[in-house]
């Protein structure tokens, strides 16, 4: 498995924060902000996988660009950045060594 950087998911998150769309929640507080696996399937059925891509920091390249499991590393609700989920990235990122997508966030 190698996990690099999603640079448009990258890109994009960037220019929400500039455009002002993010959340400045508590560190902790991704698991309860987190799309559920219904809301991600409706992304999906209503718009793509690939505007489903757009909200993750990470893919894995070894994983089908039409599956779900792909993608790594999300960082919002489908409609803002999230504080809690870049912490919780940039976190995970570091314990598994993909130094690209901890760097991105930080």
């Amino acid at each position: 498995m190698t996990v690099k950087l999603n640079e448009r998911a990258f890109d994009r998150a960037r220019d929400l924060i500039m455009a002002g769309r993010y959340v400045v929640d508590d560190r902790d507080a991704w698991s309860e902000h987190a799309p559920s696996r219904q809301q991600e399937n409706d992304v999906i059925a209503q718009h793509s996988i690939g505007e489903y891509a757009r909200w993750h920091l990470g893919f894995d390249d070894d994983e089908d660009e039409d599956n779900k499991g792909r993608y790594k590393f999300p960082y919002g609700d489908f409609e803002k950045v999230h504080r809690c989920a870049l912490l919780a990235a940039e976190s995970r990122a570091g314990q598994r060594k993909y130094y690209d997508i901890e760097l991105a966030v930080a």
